[in-house]
């Protein structure tokens, strides 16, 4: 999967920083909100307001909080405190204390195998990627750090569900990881991922389809030519939400959100990116037209762009490549995170 951006990359130092699913998301692409979806995401996130802030079910609806970015956990982002491998979890390594399960096993020749139907992998340690070629699976509770080209990669699954798990690469330099989630040929679907903490990566997560939800992406690493993405939706019509993810890219390029495409045919469509907390890179999100495609049904709401990169979010600005006269495209209830002053739409 190719990704877009600018060549040249350093790390910027910020001037401060953090120390029901996929089915029930909105159904809405091609027209405007609907109160139902509102109800659904608030179902899911606890009653969280559209400017990242939480109110009380029961009384009047807080003023909207602004400088998130600075501990994203007290506007209710994910950040360190509430995303990855819970703290205290007693973890056992893969292959010194355990070398196989239901439907699993460690592979001698330097990766974990995942070729059974329903397994489930919670409580590991694995230093190594971690190969997914079956279906309906779930990771969770699991620590994945490594180097090399992947995290988790995908190849034919369906229903696959990556859950409160640290994936990282080794370091920020020569040890970072490629890809810490990917699906390489875009054949699986269904997936869920949800509440993980992952860093030290050239691309953070990189799918066609699903749900990506409450994540930290954050503190990638950079090799010299590397093009820096949190979340590639690289699915062209595939339906895929984006929703209440915290993405800091600390460097200069390229992005937090891409749904531009390369590498399949137009129009890019059917795209829900919402309720993110987002900073960095030379745009926070590509929109979708990049590559001369159209785009229809293009959900940009509610996010809140985080400054302590840069005044604009990004090196450049908040967004490039969106649209806003596609047929169901909408940009609504952006706002800035310092101010909590809406972000225009491009």
């Amino acid at each position: 999967m190719k990704e877009e951006g600018d060549v040249v990359a350093t790390r910027k130092n910020p001037r401060y920083g953090p120390s029901s699913v996929y089915g029930r998301h909105r159904a809405r692409l091609a027209v405007a909100v609907t109160a139902a979806g509102v109800a659904g995401i608030g179902l899911l996130f606890g009653a969280l307001d559209m400017s990242g802030s939480f109110a009380s079910t029961g009384g009047a609806q807080k003023a909207p909080q602004t400088n998130c970015a600075a501990v994203p956990s007290k506007c209710g982002f994910p950040d360190g405190t509430n995303s990855g491998v819970p703290k205290g979890t007693a973890l056992k390594s893969v292959p010194g204390q355990v070398s196989r399960g239901t439907g699993w096993h460690f592979d001698s020749r330097g990766w974990v195998e995942v070729d059974g139907n329903g397994a489930v992998l919670s409580g590991l340690s694995m230093p190594y990627n971690v190969k997914v070629t079956a279906s309906n699976v779930t990771l969770t509770h699991d620590q994945i750090v490594t180097g090399g080209t992947y995290g988790v990669s995908l190849a034919d699954t369906t229903g696959v569900t990556i859950t409160n798990s640290t994936i990282s690469g080794l370091n920020a330099t020569t040890g970072r990881l490629d890809y810490a989630i990917s699906d390489p040929e875009g054949t699986s679907t269904g997936m869920v991922i949800k509440s993980n903490n992952i860093s030290d990566f050239r691309c953070g997560v990189s799918v066609t389809t699903g749900l990506i939800a409450n994540n930290y992406i954050h503190d990638p690493g950079y090799i010299s030519g590397d093009h820096t993405n949190g979340i590639i939706g690289d699915g062209g019509t595939q339906q895929m939400t984006m929703t209440h993810n915290t993405i800091f890219n600390s460097l200069t390029q390229t992005d937090a959100i891409t749904i531009n495409t390369s590498t399949v045919p137009g129009p890019v469509t059917n795209k829900v990116i919402e309720n993110n907390l987002l900073a960095g890179a030379g745009y926070p999100i590509y929109g979708g037209a990049g590559f001369g495609h159209t785009t229809l049904g293009i959900l940009i709401e509610n996010n809140r762009f985080g400054q302590q990169y840069y005044p604009k979010s990004g090196e450049f600005g908040p967004v490039l490549n969106f649209v806003t006269s596609g047929a169901g495209n909408v940009w609504s209830g952006n706002v800035w995170d310092s101010t909590g002053a809406t972000v225009p739409a491009p």
